[in-house]
């Protein structure tokens, strides 16, 4: 008896390590990339269909017919053109075939073939970037994707919050402090933090230095996920120096040592380890669609295809607050060749989501478009039933993804924003339950989490972060995140949810 188990315990090893490097170096050239699985058709629709007033372009989306909510103004046009230009003559941060290569793995993740990890910062600023920033937050990804994959021995799709974003919605256009009013801070991509008019003031050239920030972002990505940063074998390095020392970071040690030992055998029986599925790995970057006149700046037409792709991220999403019908963001969104997310929380309607989905996804194409929901567990339990019931009903090809930080933010008696990790666990948790009773598949996970060792949100078995202590490191720009402790203990609460779902034991 404790031979089989050992036997079948090697297997899924072996199975969640394959499943691991299924497909690696998205950032590679297409003669490095070793897919074996079938290419789906992913990119074969037609063009966008007309608007009342004419046929898509990267600029429809400013037509008088559609809304643009959350969008700054800036008092001086000809400062805001020559912006746009100079980002016209810029070079895409991303390209087509990187981005049909995720599209081609979401799509299987609508057939339950794959889970999304989406992570990263809240807002990026111009004043926090380096690359050891970059560093710890991608390689607490690569934690969770590697604990999450050998709890469901399926996929797991890495992107980033990161390279873009910059800016952030907000609830009143104003600030106000001591009967003074100025611009509320929407992001470094917008305007500064300091409350003072000249930093307030929307300067349209904060654009182009985010623009080249991101750039610097994805060459350090670029070089982490294909330079052998990401090679399987050295997992054990990946584990952040704060967390090393606690009981998540003994935890994934133990688990890294299955890993190194199936790894062994594999190279014993003559699987080259050495090959790029093992030694590099597939990294995506995506933001919120909010600043259109940056996001259409970086437009290109591919000239494979003839289609249109957003090239500053490989996916996007809308926001909540941006997702009505006639919103200038749905309008933007709906004619560029990118995988699309739209956050959604209970004020939606079954109705509304199909038909934001009919305008984002006209052609019902998997891997197309995410819902990421957000709403609180309990609300959660109440809504989702009946939006997922809309969408089997409708025959709609979604994925789901949990996002369940946002609607667990609250303020602190002594004025600090935080989240509590146990309300982020229970909505995951009622994420799951919901999916398991209709029978849906819970597609992945979307986090609001850093490398760093801040003390931003409260709880968790690992953790030590309390109301008393949030000022410690609370350097956060915008939204409490998790640090890598939170994080890598939330991927391994999931993990062992995923393997229940499948009937295997715990992980040990």
């Amino acid at each position: 008896g404790t031979n089989a188990l050992a036997i079948a315990t090697m297997k899924f090893t072996l199975a969640s390590i394959i499943a691991f490097s299924a497909s690696a170096a998205a950032f590679s050239p297409s003669s490095m990339a070793s897919r074996s699985a079938t290419r789906l058709a992913v990119s074969t629709a037609p063009p966008p269909a007309s608007t009342a007033s004419g046929e898509w372009t990267p600029e429809s989306w400013k037509n008088s017919d559609f809304v643009g909510k959350q969008m700054p103004v800036y008092d001086d046009e000809s400062e805001l053109d020559d912006a746009v230009k100079e980002l016209e003559r810029c070079s895409p941060l991303v390209f087509a075939g990187e981005v049909r290569s995720l599209h081609e793995k979401l799509a299987r993740a609508c057939h339950g073939q794959g889970f999304l990890l989406m992570g990263g910062d809240c807002a990026e600023a111009f004043n926090e970037f380096n690359v050891d920033h970059v560093r710890d937050t991608f390689r607490v990804i690569l934690q969770m994707s590697l604990v999450l994959t050998f709890g469901s021995a399926m996929p797991v799709i890495k992107i980033g919050r990161m390279a873009g974003q910059f800016a952030k919605p907000r609830s009143e256009p104003d600030e106000v402090k001591d009967g003074v009013a100025l611009p509320s801070y929407r992001g470094d991509i917008i305007n500064g933090e300091d409350f003072t008019e000249e930093s307030r003031r929307n300067n349209p050239h904060n654009m182009v230095k985010a623009y080249h920030q991101s750039a610097q972002t994805l060459n350090i990505l670029r070089a982490f996920s294909t330079g052998g940063y990401a090679d399987l074998s050295r997992l054990h390095a990946w584990n952040l120096d704060f967390v090393e020392d606690t009981e998540e970071g003994s935890r994934y040690r133990k688990f890294a040592n299955k890993v190194d030992e199936s790894l062994r055998f594999m190279k014993a029986i003559g699987i080259d380890t050495a090959d790029p599925n093992f030694t590099q790995t597939d990294f995506f970057t995506a933001h919120e669609c909010l600043l259109l006149p940056y996001e259409q700046a970086l437009t290109r037409k591919d000239s494979t295809t003839g289609k249109w792709y957003d090239c500053s991220a490989h996916m996007l999403w809308v926001g909540e607050r941006t997702r009505d019908l006639d919103s200038a963001h749905l309008e933007f969104t709906r004619g560029i060749g990118n995988p699309l997310g739209v956050k959604i929380s209970d004020k939606c309607t079954p109705d509304e989501l199909i038909n934001i989905i009919d305008t984002m996804n006209p052609n019902n194409i998997p891997g197309r478009l995410t819902i990421i929901v957000r709403m609180g567990a309990e609300k959660l339990r109440k809504n989702l039933p009946g939006l997922i019931r809309a969408v089997q009903r409708e025959g709609k090809s979604v994925l789901w993804i949990s996002d369940p930080v946002h609607g667990n933010t609250r303020k602190t008696d002594s004025g600090y924003k935080t989240r509590d990790f146990d309300a982020i666990r229970d909505e995951l948790r009622a994420f799951f339950d919901v999916h398991d009773e209709m029978g849906s598949h819970p597609g992945g996970v979307h986090l609001e989490m850093t490398g760093k060792d801040v003390t931003e949100c409260v709880g968790g078995g690992v953790s030590e972060v309390s109301e008393e202590n949030l000022s410690e490191r609370y350097h956060t720009f915008c939204d409490p995140r998790l640090n890598g402790k939170q994080a890598l203990e939330l991927a391994f609460l999931i993990a062992e949810r995923m393997r229940s779902r499948t009937g295997l034991p715990p992980l040990e």
